[in-house]
């Protein structure tokens, strides 16, 4: 297996991934009952090498809820009838991933409302305040 490329500057070595094959599910006859096409890709982000610090930090919690209690990303691919498309796959979408969790968030700007949206802000509230108004009883008071 070749190392799988996440960006320019990080590369995964093959021998951090670990891959398993199983038997999928779903219809498919003799076929899904004979061939084991599933595949189990397994990534120990805290066991990485080419992680660093800041990576390992940014990737366990934007992946929290994916990473198992060891610290590993499971990726299951059982979309193809072939085992070696399952493999690409699975491949694929570690790298892609892992790619949107190292994106840094671009820093938000806070702005300041312009006086047209404060004033139609307003108006909006005073009109639904009229509508408000205007459904009570005539003789209620208040």
């Amino acid at each position: 297996m070749e190392p799988l490329r996440i960006n320019s500057r990080l590369v995964i070595p093959p021998d951090e991934l670990a891959v398993s094959f199983a038997r999928a599910g779903g219809p498919g006859g003799q076929n899904v009952n004979k061939v084991a096409s599933k595949v189990v890709l397994r990534f120990a982000l805290r066991g990485s090498r080419v992680l660093g610090e800041v990576r390992l930090a940014r990737l366990e919690k934007a992946l929290a809820s994916r990473l198992t209690a060891a610290g590993e990303l499971v990726i299951h691919a059982s979309t193809y009838r072939e085992q070696a498309r399952n493999l690409e796959d699975a491949r694929e979408r570690l790298a892609e991933l892992l790619r949107t969790s190292l994106a840094v968030p671009k820093a938000r700007r806070e702005t300041k409302p312009t006086r047209a949206s404060r004033r139609r802000r307003v108006d909006t509230k005073r009109r639904r305040g009229q509508t408000k108004r205007d459904r009570r009883k005539p003789n209620s008071e208040s």
